[in-house]
């Protein structure tokens, strides 16, 4: 998570079928982590907004360097996602 302070971020984020985000590009200026799972995230963007996410449960870095983050339910399903990378995501 600290790789992505201080740069250029491209961000993808969903909640259950409410929220859908993709290739939403801000400055990361503040990262935080809390609890030891399910465990939440709060980004500050430009020094001035933030964004915070819930239940997540599951985190992975995958090839290209982009953290995948998520939350599932105890039946398996998906109910949040915050994934960041320093390239867009695919459309």
């Amino acid at each position: 998570m600290r790789a992505f302070v201080g740069a250029d971020v491209y961000i993808h984020s969903e909640a259950t079928s409410f929220v859908f985000v993709r290739n939403f590009k801000v400055k990361v200026t503040d990262a935080l982590i809390a609890g030891e799972g399910p465990f939440r995230v709060a980004l500050r963007f430009d020094g001035h907004g933030w964004l915070r996410m819930e239940a997540l449960t599951h985190y992975e870095t995958d090839e290209k360097g982009r953290l995948l983050l998520a939350g599932y339910d105890d039946r398996g399903r998906m109910n949040v996602a915050l994934h960041l990378g320093k390239e867009p995501f695919p459309e």
